[in-house]
């Protein structure tokens, strides 16, 4: 076979082997590394169609994979208007009133990323977005992309004039009187507005879709685990794939709602296994709650409101028996549970399953490897059984960097109380019990760059103002940690620790080159390190100019 790529006067940094190798060179053949060694040795195997790249005494880390995104939900909810640098009301208020002066008459006002403590104390409704949205149909996504704001004549356009009653736990929230307020809590709820809006053509979305994953390429990322395929998302990444336009290698988890019958798992199970080259259905996602900061989580004790009260399941019953049907059939399955109550019900699930079914029942090679996405605040008791259970601790420390405060004086806080905000994304000590931790974004909710992600699990400081206080500093993860939940650990929750996450022969090429090194680069700095090549199935996805 041709050696289609040689990379020269590199340091090669494998973080399964906790630091540096003595090479300085790799060869790469069918997307699999073919050979390490000395500039020279690696020089020979190249030929005139070889593409030789001189990174000059870069370090080239395994491919950062990101633990959970939603690529095509992203690729469309953050079209539109930012908010997520406004950080009061005034601020939303200026960036509303601009985005307005320059849309079409009956136009729609779409904006993304609205942190809820711009409210301050006031109730996050639309009264206080007045008169700045009178007559104008707006949908404001918050942060955490359950819940949003619609304005007064979005909700009329929609038919939405009062409480509505859903399958699963969402609301359309109303005042004393029964009107709408605005904001619309879940997905159920969002999705009354949302559909009375104009859509983009599958062209639109498409594009969007490539110009998402062509950026997150840049930023150094080389896969993902995509947390959903609504729609046609599928095909959208099947034609990605066919095309040479996918840049990034996902492994692919559709959702299972609150309720669903045998014919919508049998639907789940019959995607398994789909995909192409770069891309694969692998798992499946459930939601055990929803978020603390619209009141929605599963909390074992209500928030300071009296709420997140509930499961996002109206039966959690039937939940467990839906994952131990997955577990029986082999299929991995990711819980968003983000309340202590939730991760707890969830992890009582995957200990059912597990013991209701006889080893290697399943007929997978690898076993059965089951996540909690979040897991934003767990008392002690439940850290060690991650670990025992072997379930993954899928988290995303941008949520707390970024949304939290080190006072306690943010909404999430203020809902949880001194207790269980200090028991905030707690990565080192699922680390210390042994569990396998794995970070993501979750874009659209926090940026997708994954060193911001690895910076943020060290730091745990507001990316805006690096100056201000880390939340729960004894919860940082190291450099080296830090870097293996981007790789390492991503192939192991992935069932591809025999292919991915290594620099070793016989791994694939998915490879992220730096300008610096991310085991000695402070913290607060390595967000801004420059990604100099991006490397996917041994083919350049990215290459910065100075590497021309």
């Amino acid at each position: 076979m041709r050696t289609s790529l040689v990379l020269l006067s590199a340091r090669l940094l494998d973080p399964a082997s906790g630091g540096f190798l003595p090479q300085t060179a790799l060869a790469v053949v069918d997307g699999r590394i073919a050979a390490l060694g000395d500039d020279r040795t690696i020089r020979e195997l190249a030929d005139a169609a070889t593409t030789v790249i001189d990174l000059r005494g870069a370090v080239v880390t395994p491919g950062l994979v990101d633990g959970h995104l939603h690529p095509v939900t992203g690729a469309e909810l953050t079209h539109g208007l930012d908010l997520s640098g406004c950080t009061d009301l005034p601020s939303v208020r200026a960036a509303l009133a601009a985005e307005v002066k320059g849309l079409a008459p009956g136009a729609w006002l779409h904006a993304w990323g609205l942190d809820p403590n711009v409210f301050g104390d006031r109730p996050v409704e639309a009264a206080a977005l007045a008169p700045v949205l009178d007559g104008v149909p707006a949908l404001l996504q918050l942060f955490d992309a359950h819940s949003m704001l619609a304005s007064p004549r979005a909700l009329e356009l929609a038919g939405v004039d009062g409480p509505r009653t859903f399958a699963q736990a969402a609301e359309v929230v109303c005042d004393a009187d029964g009107r709408p307020t605005g904001l619309l809590l879940e997905d159920a709820a969002c999705e009354l507005v949302e559909r009375a809006a104009p859509q983009p053509t599958r062209a639109e979305r498409r594009d969007r879709l490539a110009a998402a994953l062509r950026a997150m390429a840049a930023t150094g990322l080389t896969g993902g685990h995509a947390m959903d395929a609504n729609g046609d998302s599928l095909d959208l990444y099947a034609e990605l794939d066919e095309t040479g336009e996918l840049p990034l290698r996902l492994r692919i988890a559709p959702w299972c709602q609150p309720g669903v019958d045998q014919d919508g798992l049998r639907a789940l199970l019959e995607l398994q296994g789909r995909g192409g080259r770069l891309w694969q259905v692998d798992g499946v996602k459930l939601f055990m709650d929803g978020t603390i900061d619209n009141g929605t989580a599963w909390l074992e004790r209500p928030d300071c409101h009296g709420e997140s009260t509930h499961a996002f399941w109206p039966d959690p019953a039937h939940y467990s028996r839906v994952i131990e049907e997955l577990h029986r059939a082999g299929v991995p399955t990711a819980t968003h549970a983000i309340g202590d109550a939730a991760v707890r019900h969830a992890l009582d699930a995957v200990d059912r399953a597990a013991s209701a079914t006889p080893s290697g029942a399943s007929g997978r090679t690898t076993p059965v490897r089951h996540r909690i996405e979040h897991i934003e605040t767990v008392p002690d008791q439940l850290v060690h059984r991650f670990a025992e259970s072997g379930v993954i601790a899928s988290m995303q420390p941008t949520h707390c960097c970024d949304f939290t405060r080190a006072d306690h004086t943010d909404n999430w806080s203020r809902r949880l109380g001194e207790e269980r905000a200090d028991r905030a994304w707690r990565c080192r000590d699922l680390w210390d019990a042994g569990a396998t931790v794995v970070l993501g974004s979750d874009w659209p909710i926090a940026p997708y760059p994954p060193l911001g992600v690895m910076a943020g699990a060290r730091h745990r400081r507001p990316t805006r103002d690096l100056d201000q206080p880390p939340h729960n500093p004894g919860q940082a993860l190291t450099a080296l940690e830090a870097l293996r939940a981007m790789t390492v650990n991503a192939a192991f929750a992935a069932g591809e620790e025999q292919l991915a996450g290594r620099i070793a022969v016989g791994h694939r090429a998915d490879l992220t080159v730096l300008a610096a090194d991310p085991l000695t680069t402070p913290a607060t700095a390595l967000a801004e390190v420059p990604v100099l090549l991006t490397v996917l199935d041994g083919r350049p996805t990215h290459r910065a100019d100075r590497l021309s």
